[in-house]
């Protein structure tokens, strides 16, 4: 097992992994920016060492500081959390080559899978249903003819995109031309690569997505699946565990196809595969080679630390437990609290002036925040995840209704009042909403 482990992130999930680290003994290294000298991972770490400015890419993105500080430090492994740095192989090769594990699936898989319509062809080889599609469009004449071959309507897609950029819907024709643009432009921005390519456009779908586990002798376990459908302009906004309305019989295929794909790919720690599912069909969508933000409905309801097994994984422990240990009898549900304007969505910033969390019986407040901790405009809104678990859907609700009512935040506009909305709507307690409910509700 590692002795020591930086993690290469900030905010909620820094303090999240820390905490499994201190669990497991093992020693932890927090880098920061300028603007989060006083962050929560900060104090919490063994060790801690400033990389840099506020901005991303003079702290948080920056390889070689990181890579400095485990050298320095003596780290055996590096955790990347979500976002970031988790998903990139450039980094997970500069890892490998200063003898560093960075705890994921590692480089060759993280490439192949990271390329979005590379991972297309491995989930068709694999035997995992896709939606029609196409290469990559290397001209806006390829992309015209794609879309006429599939039919619109089409959405145009970043190869290495992700957190809901680089994407467009394209519903005819005459919309073809600006989208194409605007999405190579925003993969070039985001992820220093324009390359984009096509596919059907799905209308009215759930998208669910199958948590698993691999280790290094290649067993593969499936923790569960969430329905990920409540989302604002691509971005999640509350996750629940297991999806509702799923039948068995679809749940099972699900659970096959993931099981086969991550075997495919030689998967190794945690990792997700995430799908769309229309009536008694899916389609996959892409696989996420890192941690989750919504892990934590599936720690709930299955009874595993996703972040012990992705540490213990990488280091090379085997799997401990069978397919049928993993309980499933529960229902857990997650709500995004967001620093955000409620009328507008538009960010927030700010200090805590008081902070009061939610408790009781299977309820967590996965977050960084403290009071008097200054909110700051440099890095993403998510202050943190309010999560409950019961043993069943109604009860999960009614335990939402009443952990938000008691969760109070004043100094920073958030989005608790939206959430209690969802809980309060007839459309999400019935449970077959899909990805269009924001639009009916907000």
């Amino acid at each position: 097992m590692f002795e020591k482990v930086l993690i290469a992130n900030r905010g909620e999930v820094a303090v999240r992994i820390i905490r499994a680290c201190k669990e497991m003994g093992i020693e932890t290294i927090a880098v920061y920016s300028e603007a989060d000298r006083e962050a929560l991972h900060v104090e919490m770490a063994d060790e801690s060492y400033c990389i840099g400015g506020p901005l991303l890419k003079d702290s948080y993105l920056n390889m070689e500081a990181i890579i400095t500080v485990a050298l320095k430090t003596g780290a055996a492994a590096i955790h990347p959390g979500y976002g970031l740095l988790s998903e990139n192989p450039e980094f997970a090769r500069k890892c490998e080559e200063n003898n560093i594990v960075l705890i994921g699936p590692g480089s060759v898989v993280m490439e192949k899978m990271g390329q979005k319509e590379l991972a297309r062809k491995i989930a068709v080889k694999a035997g995992v249903p896709v939606t029609p599609g196409s290469d990559i469009l290397e001209s806006l004449d390829m992309a015209y003819l794609a879309a006429e071959k599939i039919g619109y309507p089409v959405i145009l897609k970043a190869r290495a995109g992700g957190g809901g950029k680089g994407i467009r819907v394209v519903r005819g024709k005459g919309e073809l031309s600006s989208a194409y643009d605007l999405v190579k432009k925003e993969a070039k921005s985001s992820f220093s690569d324009d390359a984009v390519f096509m596919e059907k456009y799905l209308e009215n779908v759930k998208h669910v997505e199958v948590q698993i586990l691999g280790d290094l002798k290649g067993k593969i376990i499936v923790l569960g699946d969430r329905d990920c459908s409540v989302q604002r302009k691509n971005q999640k906004l509350i996750e629940e565990c297991p999806a509702p309305v799923l039948s068995d019989e679809l749940r099972r295929k699900m659970y096959e196809a993931s099981k086969r794909l991550a075997s495919e790919v030689g998967y190794v720690t945690a990792g997700t595969i995430e799908y769309l599912v229309k009536g008694s069909s899916f389609y996959f969508m892409e696989m996420n080679t890192r941690l989750q933000v919504e892990h934590s409905v599936t720690e709930m309801v299955s009874g595993v630390d996703i972040v012990e097994w992705q540490i213990r994984t990488a280091a090379g422990v085997e799997i401990s437990f069978d397919q049928d240990e993993i309980f499933s009898n529960k229902h857990a549900i997650e709500c995004r609290i967001c620093a955000e304007n409620p009328e507008n969505f538009t960010p927030s910033t700010g200090k805590v002036e008081m902070l009061h969390v939610p408790g009781g019986v299977d309820v967590r407040f996965d977050s960084a925040l403290y009071t008097d901790y200054v909110v700051t405009p440099f890095y993403d809104s998510m202050l943190g995840k309010l999560v409950v678990c019961a043993g069943s859907r109604d009860g999960a609700i009614r335990k939402m209704r009443s952990a938000l009512s008691e969760f109070v935040l004043v100094g920073v506009d958030n989005n608790r009042d939206m959430h209690m909305k969802f809980m309060n709507d007839n459309i999400f307690i019935a449970g077959n909403y899909d990805t269009t409910i924001c639009q009916k509700v907000l």
